[in-house]
């Protein structure tokens, strides 16, 4: 009489283990889903990646070319204003020794006109 609706003790054991492997199941990894324009997209993306690192360096040489340009513009800049003060000193010291010339010409014809008027 224990025996109601097949509760006998190896169908509640089946019934166990088929839940346990049904619990399995549901924990098991599924198989994935290969896209088949993995590659394509792989590619293009490898393609765009490269565009645009080789913008970043065409921009980056130009901007480290403009830099460069600047720094030269401001040392030649500087290189012309020294040569121009240079050239200023220059100017003033041959203006200085002409006069000091002048001067020493005029003193020395004033010594000559006095040794000649004695």
């Amino acid at each position: 009489m224990r025996d109601l609706k097949g509760s006998a003790l190896t169908d509640r054991l089946a019934a166990a283990a088929d839940s346990k492997a049904a619990l399995l199941a549901k924990l098991k990894p599924k198989p994935t889903v290969v896209d088949p324009l993995f590659a394509e997209r792989g590619a293009m993306k490898a393609a765009d990646l490269k565009a645009v690192r080789e913008a970043r360096e065409v921009e980056k040489a130009l901007a480290k070319q403009a830099a460069a340009d600047r720094v030269a513009a401001a040392e030649a800049d500087v290189a012309a204003a020294e040569a121009a003060e240079l050239a200023d000193k220059r100017g003033a010291r041959k203006e200085r020794k002409q006069l000091s010339k002048e001067e020493a010409k005029a003193k020395r014809d004033a010594k000559y006109a006095a040794r000649k008027a004695r």
